[in-house]
């Protein structure tokens, strides 16, 4: 208590000290900084999961082979969650003397959750939930083939059903490329019928919907428990891979700007209390040389510097989330699906996280500050010895890599930045140690101004070195999310542009395929692309059946028991890429397969593998030749498996297409649909505007948090400049007293700072653009992307010449101050 009043008392009388106020400025920010970057994260986030959340019906569910055991619902309800249960089957219906092999989905009257059911009857659009009992809801395939209209009635398990509704579309309405026209039941229906009894192929699911804290507790509940046989978790990160590269990418740019941000918080912490430690050093001596002991000096310091963290700390966290509800509701209109409720943990999250970057950067210098000998009160110079090797100074490199990895949410993300982080430092020292090697040169011979500038620095040699680095470090984090980030965000535009294939074509015949990419091109339909579809079973590795194998990945257990789809073709398709092996080509020797790095994965398989399938009534066995990664965000025809023309081409097949054509032409779609009553048309326009809503919301939250991280760095370049203050204020004083005018000064300054602002600059622009192309390839997965190079070298220009006003203001006062009065200061 003794000790703790002594601190309160000490922070009260040192409050005016502008070291220490500083200090606290800087925790202030960084907490501010910190929390609405977490806070804005977890919101969009939030948002981004909610959009996804719609595309599976729910906001999290359970897949099995057999229906989930009541107790999963029991706890869900326990937990007061929305629940509902479906099942998909394949089943054939009967209308007269036509029959149709359909995808069905059995739901109940509470499906979707999440997400919007599309239906049409009667010339009209609608919303809706599951068929109540004795209906169904047919898509526009299903209806041409049967030659049904909504109204009549089809045969469907046994049952004689009353097509409700033709469906237009559904969350999670199957996979982009379906096997068979999809239809909708009444789950009681499909129980009534026997459906999904005992040997039946239904995957029955379980989807729930509620408050987030509910669906992560039922989450961690079902996690903690052994899944049953064959049975998998649904959660919106696991949303089809086109949807997931679109989410994946979005998680990394929050991440990216919170991580930046944090880091020039950190940065300016570690100024300030450098700063406050060089302050401080007197009066320890003076404390050590009246007998006080070091581990109180410590303990004084510590306490006194936690009463006033703990404050700032607090009235950060108010603050940001203020600034963060005053953000959201003017910018609420880039995130319409992302829920209004304040998160709260975030902020305080930031406020722990600050805490921790503050002791972890003030932690050596206060420790040596305890070490100072009572000698110094005499000697100053004593003060100034230090160890060449001390492990405390490992702390602050400690702090920086847990800051890096709590922040980032991803080792490569985190490793990549730490990389170029270290690098940038290096840089920037090495051109600080070069730029002093050359002052030796040039400063005899230089302008008056420039010697004394120059010397100014070499006579601050590690100071200086400190100052450079610091600022290195600050302007690349601010580049990176002013100039890196949006050139980023505008390369993921880019690999959507406006022609991006929209409609896709299924079931297309051998026949067809001239005729119909004619009337296409008179619709004015671009980028067409058309490939063979086969619709077969994987049956064989290297000779062993598949049901007799054993895999590791769970997954690969249920791409046994499914019908795949297979492909040929002689040139790679542009949206794939070779990473083992190689391209087969037309006519290889022997039948190669090209694989997709998830089947490599989930089923173990390597180059010159065997895999046969059975497709149609005859089968073909096929070496894997190549592993292929692929882009599954950009919307064309891709497929995870795909054979060689000269082995594959007399496979029973059809084609699928993928076209771009302008929105207002569906009306003229629909009349070529129905010329081909075997085509299937699946619009894909509200996917890319989920994509594009995506990137777009993404690209405000960088904007805003660009605007906080701001203020960081410019509290980071004060901080920076502050460092030599004091010499500095005392060396004017002294050239004053000797006679050198204002003038002189002034350019003196100036050319000092932007000396400094020109080393900062040019190696934050170099680290920056190194990191912004690692970035954009390993983590983004922008192989074509280029750094912008000259907005880089303008920013990095401009930083230079932000530096040296900063510094000629910080000088201002000393050169309209009498000489006398500055010596009194010191």
């Amino acid at each position: 208590m003794k000790l703790l009043r002594l601190a309160l008392r000490t922070l009260r009388r040192e409050w005016h000290l502008p070291e220490l106020r500083t200090l606290a400025a800087s925790l202030l920010l960084a907490v501010v900084a910190l929390g609405v970057v977490a806070t804005l994260s977890t919101r969009v986030e939030r948002g981004l999961l909610a959009s996804a959340a719609e595309l599976i019906g729910g906001d999290a569910g359970l897949a099995s082979p057999q229906a989930p055991a009541p107790d999963y619902e029991e706890r869900a309800r326990a937990s007061g969650l929305a629940v509902t249960r479906s099942a998909g089957f394949p089943s054939v219906a009967f209308a007269g003397d036509r029959s149709q092999l359909l995808d069905v989905a059995a739901v109940d009257g509470r499906w979707p959750l999440r997400g919007t059911l599309e239906l049409a009857a009667h010339g009209r659009s609608m919303a809706g939930h599951g068929p109540a009992p004795g209906k169904l809801y047919l898509d526009h395939r299903a209806l041409v083939a049967l030659g049904l209209a909504v109204g009549d009635r089809v045969q469907l398990g046994g049952l004689a059903l009353t097509i409700a509704a033709e469906l237009v579309r559904e969350p999670d309405g199957g996979e982009l490329v379906a096997i068979a026209p999809r239809a909708l039941m009444s789950l009681a229906d499909a129980r009534r019928a026997g459906l999904l009894g005992t040997g039946s192929r239904a995957r029955h699911r379980l989807l729930v919907a509620g408050a987030p804290a509910a669906v992560g507790d039922w989450l961690g509940w079902v996690k903690a428990r052994p899944l049953p046989q064959g049975a998998e978790l649904i959660t919106p990160e696991q949303t089809q891979e086109r949807m997931r590269s679109a989410f994946d990418r979005a998680g990394a740019f929050l991440r990216l700007t919170a991580l930046l941000s944090a880091l020039l918080a950190g940065v300016a912490i570690a100024l300030a209390a450098q700063r406050y430690a060089r302050r401080k050093t007197p009066e320890i001596a003076l404390l050590r040389a009246l007998g006080t002991a070091r581990t109180r000096v410590l303990g004084l310091l510590l306490a006194t510097l936690g009463a006033l963290a703990l404050p700032a700390a607090l009235l950060g966290v108010l603050i940001a989330w203020g600034l963060t509800e005053a953000a959201w509701r003017l910018a609420g209109v880039l995130f319409v699906h992302v829920p209004t409720e304040l998160p709260l943990l975030p902020a305080l999250a930031a406020a722990m996280l600050g805490l921790a970057v503050l002791a972890g950067f003030a932690l050596p210098p206060l420790a040596r500050l305890a070490q100072v000998p009572p000698v110094a009160v005499f000697r100053a110079s004593m003060a100034r010895r230090v160890r060449r090797v001390d492990a405390l100074y490992l702390v602050p490199a400690l702090v920086a890599l847990v800051l890096i990895w709590s922040q980032s949410g991803s080792a490569r993300l985190a490793g990549i930045l730490a990389v170029s982080l270290l690098g940038v430092a290096a840089l920037a020292a090495l051109l600080a140690l070069l730029l002093l090697w050359l002052v030796r040169r040039i400063a005899p011979g230089a302008h008056p101004a420039l010697r004394l500038g120059l010397a100014a620095l070499a006579r601050r040699r590690s100071l200086s070195m400190v100052q450079a680095t610091a600022l290195s470090l600050g302007l690349m984090a601010l580049l990176l999310l002013a100039v890196v980030a949006p050139a980023l965000l505008q390369g993921w535009r880019r690999e959507l542009p406006p022609d991006t294939p929209n409609w896709f074509a299924l079931n297309l015949q051998d026949d067809q395929r001239g005729d119909f990419a004619q009337r296409l091109g008179q619709l004015g339909a671009q980028e067409l692309n058309m490939l063979p579809l086969a619709v077969g079973k994987l049956t064989a590795i290297n000779g062993a059946p598949v049901d007799q194998l054993h895999f590791a990945d769970p997954r690969a257990k249920e791409w046994v028991d499914r019908q795949l789809r297979l492909s040929w073709t002689g040139a790679l398709p542009p949206s794939n890429r070779v990473i083992a092996g190689r391209w087969a080509g037309p006519a290889p020797a022997r039948a190669e397969v090209s694989i997709d790095t998830l089947w490599r994965d989930m089923f173990a398989l390597k180059l010159g593998d065997r895999l046969r399938f059975d497709v149609g009534e005859g089968s073909l066995e096929a070496t894997v030749g190549s592993v292929r990664q692929v882009d599954w965000s950009s919307f064309r025809v891709n497929f995870f498996l795909l054979l060689d023309p000269a082995h594959a081409g007399a496979l029973p097949h059809t084609w699928l297409a993928s076209f771009y054509l302008p929105r207002g032409h569906a009306q003229a779609l629909a009349h070529l649909s129905r010329d081909y009553g075997n085509l299937s048309l699946v619009d894909v326009d509200a996917l890319l505007d989920r994509v594009r809503e995506i990137v777009d919301q993404v690209g405000g939250a960088v904007r805003w948090v660009l605007g906080f991280s701001l203020l960081a760095g410019a509290l980071v370049l004060a901080a920076a400049l502050a460092t030599s203050a004091a010499e500095r204020r005392h060396e004017a004083a002294l050239l004053r007293t000797l006679g050198a005018r204002r003038g002189q000064l002034r350019l003196a300054a100036a050319c000092e700072f932007a000396l400094l602002g020109l080393i900062a600059g040019l190696t934050a622009a170099i680290g920056a653009a190194g990191a912004g192309w690692w970035l954009g390839r390993a983590i983004f997965h922008l192989d074509r992307f280029v750094p912008p190079v000259w907005p880089l070298l303008g920013a990095a220009l401009l930083a230079a010449l932000i530096v040296m006003l900063l510094g000629l203001a910080g000088t201002r006062k000393v050169t309209r101050t009498a000489p006398m009065r500055l010596l009194r200061e010191q």
